[in-house]
């Protein structure tokens, strides 16, 4: 029996459709992709804005019409939080919402009830965390996402994310360790540490942890080679973590800390918990203690409210900080968030020439980056594909440069030292040492 996953939103979203893709794999089930005939369709949604909601559908309807007899299952953040709008498309047979990975197995299997339709649990009132997976591996890559956190405590006036994926919840460190364990025995070199609310980590234990105090465990019991941690909220990036960082050579120097906007007048409407000063005087630690740090950053576009000086703060304060990438989101509405009632909308095609503007200015900062380690001897950890345009192996430094090098497949999931010898798209050429 075939099945295909289609994955809208983030680095959670796509760990959760990894861990879906593994249980029904060692079901004896064969995946396809998601344009080909099979005979249960996953779309796993995304709710950060109503253009997903649309999206999501869309998906939904597309298998439906790739196979009329198919079971299409709906599952993510949108079924999570709008459970009976999927419910209610022809195009849906079940709707499954988060943290129910055990349910999805049996329905895709064919083995629920006939008359089940949507299975949801409010996850604002759930504890604990089940971790369904000792790691997961995407396809074609080598590193391995671990999800040890899920759930958000924070509402920021744009997301709906603390509703659909409910309060924050921590996987307890010995079982963390244990995974880390399980994923070195399957000679898996990088593992990228991910969570919903990342540095919220163990503040629900009995007794409570920290990211911090999980990092150092990790730092003395692990032998994986490479850890890396996913997005952090600027202000749960303590010093204690910056300084375990830097002193120790298996943690990535690559930290995402989305800023979101330049503008205090906006961070204030956002309701993010820091001003822009903060987040520069972070920024400039981080690149004190790691010169070589890759900074990246997510940045929403036409906020309402946002005015033209607003936003020119925004490029201007940008402009300024070594920053290494932008992920840069024209607001769109999300019905049930504060900023949803906001006044002051900005008009869709100013939206549409800020991103613009924005990509632009992080399409330069990128090359400015990477610009920097042309030259230089790198490690680089291969992945498990080429590149089709170059037919050269894949890689990523530890600071999260994209490397294109000539190697043998022996090579592959090992970390090699490279000679960056120029610039190549949006990353790097690069040579055996």
């Amino acid at each position: 029996m075939r099945f295909a996953i289609a994955t809208l939103g983030c680095k959670v979203n796509q760990y959760d459709s990894a861990v879906i893709e593994s249980r029904l794999l060692s079901s004896g089930m064969r995946r396809v992709e998601f344009d080909e005939p099979a005979e249960v369709y996953i779309v796993n949604t995304c709710a950060v804005t109503d253009r997903a909601d649309a999206e999501s559908l869309r998906l939904a309807r597309r298998a439906r019409r790739l196979n009329p007899s198919a079971k299409v299952i709906v599952t993510g953040c949108l079924a999570q939080a709008r459970p009976q709008m999927l419910a209610a498309s022809d195009a849906v047979d079940r709707v499954i919402g988060l943290g129910m990975p055990e349910e999805l197995i049996r329905a895709a299997l064919g083995q629920d009830s006939a008359a089940e339709r949507v299975t949801v649990v409010n996850l604002r009132k759930q504890k604990g965390i089940a971790l369904d997976s000792p790691g997961v591996t995407m396809v074609g890559q080598t590193r391995a996402f671990l999800k040890v956190q899920e759930g958000c405590d924070r509402f920021c006036s744009f997301c709906i994310v603390p509703f659909s994926r409910g309060r924050s919840r921590s996987t307890p460190p010995r079982r963390v360790l244990e995974a880390l364990d399980e994923l070195h025995q399957q000679s898996v070199k990088e593992v990228v540490l991910c969570g919903t609310q990342l540095g919220s980590y163990g503040r629900d234990l009995d007794p409570p942890a920290s990211l911090a105090q999980l990092l150092e465990m990790i730092a003395e019991r692990s032998a994986i080679p490479r850890v890396r941690i996913s997005s952090l909220e600027p202000d749960e990036l303590s010093d204690e973590i910056i300084e375990l960082m830097a002193a120790d050579d298996r943690f990535c120097p690559h930290f995402h800390l989305p800023l979101q906007s330049g503008s205090d007048t906006i961070l204030r409407r956002m309701r993010r918990p820091y001003l822009s000063a903060f987040y520069r005087e972070l920024v400039l630690k981080i690149v004190q203690k790691m010169p070589q740090a890759c900074i990246g950053t997510d940045i929403i576009v036409g906020f309402p409210g946002e005015s033209t000086d607003d936003f020119e703060q925004t490029v201007q304060f940008l402009s300024d900080l070594p920053l290494g990438y932008f992920h840069v989101f024209p607001y769109s509405i999300r019905s049930g968030t504060t900023a949803a009632k906001l006044s002051a909308k900005v008009e869709q095609g100013e939206i549409k020439r800020r991103a613009k503007i924005i990509r632009a200015l992080g399409e330069q900062k990128r090359r400015r980056f990477v610009s920097r380690f042309v030259g230089a001897r790198l490690r680089v950890l291969l992945e498990e594909t080429y590149d089709s345009q170059s037919g050269r192996l894949k890689g990523y430094t530890r600071n999260y440069i994209r490397v294109l090098v000539k190697a043998p497949d022996y090579l592959r999931n090992q970390e090699v030292e490279v000679r960056a010898a120029g610039l190549l798209g949006d990353g790097l050429a690069g040579t055996l040492v």
